[in-house]
């Protein structure tokens, strides 16, 4: 059934402004833009880390019927090496605590930002994942 994450997709009503700012945290540029109906960028996609996952920028004017701006239910949680290290980074950059460093157990330890658009982004260390990328699954 589930096999994997295959797109994570942010929104922003400010597409330019969100892909320079991810461009910026990211230290890379997206591979891949999608022009909307109007002939203007309507899509943004990253593929970061290990895997080259595929974080997506969506423009706003997108959103399905219902959808409502602003942090709300799921969080997607990237592994990160340095946890107090990237929460200061995205904090300097101007994304705002949505949850502090919160110790989960067994050594996986989460936080949370908003970032400058309404999206949550989650981070966290993560012995599981670890351990899956040298076991080269």
């Amino acid at each position: 059934m589930l096999r994997g994450m295959a797109n994570v997709s942010l929104w922003a009503d400010d597409l330019e402004a969100a892909r320079r700012w991810y461009a910026e945290l990211l230290g890379a540029e997206p591979y891949f833009t999608k022009a909307g109906p109007d002939g203007e960028a309507g899509y943004y996609e990253f593929r970061i880390g290990d895997r080259r996952d595929e974080l997506g920028l969506i423009d706003a004017r997108f959103a399905p019927p219902g959808h409502a701006p602003g942090p709300g239910g799921v969080i997607l949680s990237w592994h990160v090496d340095d946890l107090e290290g990237t929460l200061a980074r995205l904090l300097e950059l101007g994304a705002t605590l949505h949850e502090g460093i919160t110790p989960r157990g067994e050594g996986f330890v989460t936080a949370s930002v908003v970032d400058p658009f309404g999206n949550v982004l989650g981070i966290m260390t993560n012995p599981h994942y670890l351990e899956m990328l040298a076991a080269g699954r």
